[in-house]
């Protein structure tokens, strides 16, 4: 079985190998830096929607090597629509329990179809330990799950959604350890979440977001954020998202 079957039938892949150590030691000095810059509070899930104002982040959306594994899974054309870093810090470092309830990402995400593809690269090392994430294999393939609110504190989604644990078996999760460097894909309807960080180290990583030219744009009232579609492979004879240009620091 080949990735795109595997990623086909489980509705995820992991451990794909991305950047080389001198690229993985540039970006997590970059992102040290703007965590310097705002503080923990807000690089902990504040820098979203920011691939066109910050360089560095710009060069992981627009990675070839990246690029092609999505490509490879997901078809010719590609759109990005966004990126959002995650960071959990250490339990005992902060005093809460931050995690990430079971959900699935396009839930809120007025896409129609409901067509994402999410690339999740680590910046530090991610393990069972610091809070991996966790995926359940196969739940993509059951449609949109009904979405309630965490009963628990510490939840860093948005706007606090969950899906509840009678919806799936959570004995079935699988923990995406992940090297620095390396990426895990996953489908926009695959159910996951990540549990709080007991380790020491710190767990931040960078999601990727991508669709196809098919897909439109319908809304939701809980959808916080609007897309900024960029055509990063193939070509787009849809039309039907608005497509912005590479930012001025990309042009060569």
């Amino acid at each position: 079985m080949n990735h795109k079957e595997q990623f086909e039938r489980e509705g995820y892949l992991s451990g794909i190998d991305i950047l080389s150590a001198s690229e993985v030691g540039g970006i997590r000095s970059e992102f040290d830096g703007v965590e310097s810059q705002l503080g923990r509070e807000e690089a902990q899930v504040g820098i979203l929607g920011k691939e066109r104002e910050i360089p560095w982040l710009w060069s992981l959306a627009t990675h070839p090597a990246i690029l092609d594994a999505v490509q490879f899974v997901y078809g010719d054309d590609l759109l990005l629509i966004g990126t959002h870093v995650f960071c959990k810090y250490p339990v005992e470092d902060t005093g809460t329990e931050a995690f990430v309830a079971w959900h699935q990402d396009v839930t809120y995400w007025g896409l129609a179809p409901p067509k994402a593809i999410t690339a999740w690269l680590a910046i530090d090392d991610t393990d069972e330990e610091n809070g991996a994430m966790m995926v359940i294999p196969g739940s993509h393939t059951v449609g949109i799950l009904d979405h309630g609110k965490s009963h628990e504190e510490g939840n860093l989604l948005s706007v606090n959604q969950a899906v509840s644990n009678e919806a799936f078996d959570p004995d079935s999760a699988v923990t995406l350890t992940l090297r620095a460097g390396q990426i895990s894909l996953h489908d926009g309807l695959t159910i996951h979440g990540s549990l709080p960080n007991h380790s020491p180290r710190r767990r931040c990583g960078a999601a990727i977001r991508y669709t196809t030219p098919e897909v439109r744009n319908v809304g939701n009232a809980k959808q916080t954020f609007d897309w900024q579609a960029v055509l990063v492979r193939g070509e787009d004879t849809h039309g039907n998202l608005k497509l912005l240009p590479e930012p001025d620091f990309a042009v060569k």
